[in-house]
């Protein structure tokens, strides 16, 4: 049985008045121009943010590979088997998986058997990270299960389908045996039910918790109203404003655009805890609140980021816009939206300085140990073409061997030129091209 408290009703009589109050009308609104997303990013990159994307790519490649080879029984593969992964680590053909292993000679060996077939295992350095990495895991598991209740928290119906939450393992530290094994550890918190006969599982609130209803900026402006305890806090209106943090090249945004900034600012919104069933799409306010709710969402992340299309499962759950892409382009004092590779990924671009998080969790700091085992350095790859295949069944392209055993894993990183800030958030209301993203 649920035990939610009376308190949960929100507030109704304060936030239904506000509401009826509220403009739904399709006003003027910050709107991005009908640009692909691809051409309007150039306008307003961040080379910092972009090295920071990078470096993370390289890294989910390397804890995929590991996880894989953890759950072999001998911890050791075929380098041929790894084949059938190329996608869910992003190297695609010419390029050698085995190439790819022996830029890591920290983490992975490499050698053949008796039948000339080529083998992956882990190297003692890599093992030992693991073990590691598993301490670390445990060890942060409850603040994991804290993010995971307040994600089910901010749903429309208090559940979300487990298939959707696993995209956001990674992101907010959750072990591999989560599905199986952790969903299951914290009975008092959430719980896993099929409402229906299909087999689609859900993780479900068990109980509201007053503490966690409280938005991680209502925590920094220290925003407890005076007299009411935390375990007595009810979500409602909020009227505080986003940190904002442009790059040095936005010096024009405020100068233009400035007014209409300060408005959104200033404008009253929903908490992200708060009953959001009345809210119109489209509306200022829903735009708002679904900031707000992506603010959070990115505040729960290891790296304070965030894949897009991640967030692209959670629209109707948290109520949030059809078209995301375009609110997270447009705000993007906010968030910074980075191309780069097949999938797009969001910052929340007060947690960065530069190209490096300011505070950084124990998972974080684990994963810094883990790049610099491999090497990378942001270096161009160059390839020469060779007659020969090797074991893995390539097609006749090596990279480019060096004289030492332990080269850099280098990323070939596109520097382009940063243009001069021009309007492509606000000039009009038409709708951008986000064909492939959603």
């Amino acid at each position: 049985m649920k035990t939610f408290p009376n308190s949960m009703r929100f507030g109704f009589i304060a936030i239904n008045s506000w509401r009826k109050n509220c403009c739904y009308s399709h006003c003027e609104r910050w709107m991005t121009t009908s640009k692909r997303v691809q051409d309007r990013s150039k306008k307003k990159r961040v080379h910092e943010l972009e090295a920071a994307t990078e470096k993370w790519k390289i890294t989910s490649k390397i804890v995929f590979l590991i996880e894989l080879l953890e759950q072999e029984p001998e911890i050791v593969i075929p380098v041929r088997s790894l084949s059938h992964y190329r996608k869910q680590i992003s190297l695609p053909k010419p390029h050698r998986i085995s190439d790819f292993l022996r830029k890591t000679p920290k983490l992975f060996e490499l050698y053949k058997d008796r039948n000339g077939v080529l083998w992956c295992g882990l190297t003692q350095k890599a093992e030992v990270l693991m073990e590691e990495h598993k301490r670390v895991i445990e060890e942060n598991e409850d603040k994991a299960a804290e993010y995971v209740t307040r994600l089910l928290m901010m749903s429309v119906d208090k559940r979300v389908q487990l298939d959707k939450i696993a995209h956001f393992r990674r992101d907010f530290g959750l072990p591999m045996d989560f599905r199986t094994h952790w969903v299951h550890k914290y009975p008092q918190l959430f719980r896993v039910v099929k409402p229906s006969l299909d087999d689609v599982e859900f993780l479900e609130l068990v109980s509201w918790n007053s503490e966690w209803a409280i938005t991680e900026i209502e925590k920094k402006n220290k925003m407890i109203v005076e007299g009411v305890t935390e375990t007595e806090h009810t979500p409602g209106l909020l009227s505080l404003p986003f940190p904002l943090k442009f790059p040095a090249n936005f010096k024009r945004v405020h100068s233009y655009y400035g007014e209409k900034i300060n408005m959104f600012q200033e404008r009253t919104y929903l908490s992200p805890y708060a009953d959001a069933k009345g809210l119109k799409p489209g509306s200022l306010e829903f735009d708002k609140r679904a900031v707000a709710v992506m603010h959070e969402l990115l505040s729960f992340t290891v790296e304070k980021r965030l894949v897009t299309d991640h967030l692209t499962h959670f629209r109707w759950e948290l109520v949030m816009p059809q078209k995301l892409m375009r609110l997270l382009l447009k705000h993007c004092g906010i968030f910074y939206v980075s191309e780069r590779g097949k999938r797009f990924s969001v910052f929340l671009t007060e947690a960065y300085e530069g190209s490096e998080l300011i505070e950084k969790s124990p998972l974080f700091l684990w994963r810094e140990k883990l790049l610099s085992l491999v090497g990378y350095r942001g270096r161009k790859k160059k390839f020469e073409a060779d007659s020969d295949s090797d074991e893995e069944g390539g097609d006749g392209l090596r990279l480019l061997q060096s004289d030492s055993d332990e080269e850099d894993l280098n990323v070939e990183l596109e520097q382009q030129d940063t243009l001069e800030y021009k309007d492509p958030l606000l000039e009009d209301d038409s709708e951008m091209d986000v064909r492939g993203i959603s």
